[in-house]
């Protein structure tokens, strides 16, 4: 019993098939969505090089993985405080 290889497991024990393409599926999913964060915008690994790194977010620009009707608009007093202090 202990010289059984995976699929010969998998074989002799059917009712574990459902349970491992579930686990299957749960960890590729978390990899893929951890690789897809790690390319997005408002994601900062390294803060040592950019003190303030939400000033080179583009906020045209959706930042959620599903965006609907999201409308961007300057927030005039914002903006002003943000004239002054530059």
């Amino acid at each position: 019993m202990m010289h059984m290889s995976f699929f010969q497991m998998l074989r002799a024990k059917k009712e574990l098939i459902p349970l491992v393409g579930v686990v299957t599926f749960a960890a590729v999913g978390a990899v893929s969505v951890s690789i897809y964060s790690l390319f997005k915008t408002d994601v900062i690994i390294n803060k040592t090089g950019n003190p303030e790194p939400w000033e080179a977010i583009d906020p045209t620009q959706p930042q959620k993985l599903l965006t609907i009707q999201q409308k961007w608009k300057p927030i005039e007093e914002l903006e002003k405080v943000k004239k002054l202090t530059k």
